[in-house]
C-alpha cells in the first residue's frame, strides 16, 4: 500500500501519478482564486462564511496531502527539509496561525508557488533548455550590465544633483535624495508626475532624460540578445546530427528524425 501510494503522489510517470498531481494542480488554482476573492470587500462582506468554509476545506486537504508526503516518503526529514516541502508547509501554516495571530492571513497567497508543479509534471524539456540558455547568456552579459548600471547609477546622481541645483530646492525638489528620485522615475519613462521641474532648463534636461531612457532600457536587451545568439550558434554546432543534418535540441543523446547518437561537440 504505501509503495502504490508513493507511486501516485510523488510519481510523474505512471497514469495515476499525473491523474494525481493535475488533481492536486486544480485545487491549488481553486484555493488561490478564494484567496484572491477573500481579499476583494464586496466579495468578503456578501460571502463571509463561504469563503470561510471553503479555505478550511482547502487548507485540511492539503494538510492531508502534506503529512501523506511526510509518511510515505523514505526520507521523511530530507522531504520537510526540501525545497517542496518547505513549500507545501509553508502554505498551510496561516491559515492555523490566523485565528490566534491576526496580519498573517495574506501569506496564504503563497500557496499560488506550489504551481511551479506543473514544469515538473508535464516535463517541459523545451522550458528547461530555454531556461538554461537564457541563465547562461545572463551570466556571460553580467561584467558588461553590472558596468553599465554602475554608469546609469552615477548618471542619476548627477542628474539628480543638477536638478536640484537648478529648480533650487522647490516644486519637490527639496534635497539631492528626492531629485535622484525624480531622475529615475523621469528615465525609466515611468513618469508619476509627482515632481515635475517648472523652469525653462529643468523642462530640457528632463526631456532629454527621457530620451536617454530608451537608450538605457535597450543596452541590457541588446548585450543578453548577443549572448542568447553565440549560445544559439553554438548549441547548433553542438547537436547537428552527423547522419541527416537535424539540429537538434540542446543536450539530445539521440537525433529526433533518424533516431542516429548525436555525438555533442
Amino acid at each position: 500500500m504505501r509503495a502504490k501510494l508513493y507511486d501516485v503522489i510523488f510519481g510523474t510517470t505512471s497514469k495515476a501519478g499525473k491523474t494525481f498531481d493535475i488533481i492536486l494542480l486544480f485545487l491549488i488554482l481553486l484555493s488561490v482564486l478564494i484567496i484572491m476573492f477573500e481579499s476583494v470587500p464586496a466579495w468578503s462582506e456578501k460571502f463571509p462564511k463561504t469563503l470561510f468554509y471553503a479555505e478550511w476545506v482547502f487548507t485540511i486537504i492539503f494538510t492531508i496531502e502534506y503529512l501523506l508526503r511526510v509518511l510515505i516518503s523514505p526520507k521523511p526529514l530530507k522531504f520537510v527539509l526540501s525545497w517542496w516541502g518547505i513549500i507545501d508547509l509553508v502554505s498551510i501554516l496561516p491559515t492555523f496561525i490566523t485565528p490566534f495571530i491576526s496580519g498573517y492571513t495574506s501569506l496564504r497567497a503563497i500557496r499560488a508557488l506550489r504551481l511551479l508543479r506543473i514544469f515538473r509534471i508535464l516535463k517541459l524539456n523545451r522550458f528547461t533548455s530555454e531556461s538554461q540558455a537564457l541563465a547562461h547568456s545572463l551570466k556571460a552579459s553580467y561584467y558588461k550590465i553590472m558596468v553599465f548600471m554602475f554608469f546609469v547609477v552615477m548618471m542619476m546622481i548627477l542628474a539628480g544633483t543638477i536638478m536640484y541645483v537648478i529648480e533650487g530646492g522647490t516644486n519637490g525638489f527639496e534635497s539631492i535624495p528626492a531629485s535622484i528620485y525624480w531622475a529615475i522615475v523621469t528615465t525609466t519613462t515611468v513618469g508619476y508626475g509627482d515632481i515635475t521641474p517648472t523652469t525653462d532648463l529643468g523642462k530640457i534636461i528632463s526631456s532629454i532624460m527621457m530620451i536617454v531612457g530608451y537608450v538605457i532600457i535597450a543596452v541590457p536587451t541588446g548585450l543578453i540578445s548577443v549572448e542568447l545568439s553565440r549560445y544559439r550558434e553554438g548549441e547548433r554546432s553542438d547537436n547537428l546530427c552527423e547522419h541527416c543534418g537535424h539540429d537538434n535540441p540542446f543536450g539530445s543523446v539521440y537525433c529526433n528524425q533518424c533516431g542516429k547518437e548525436v555525438i555533442n561537440g
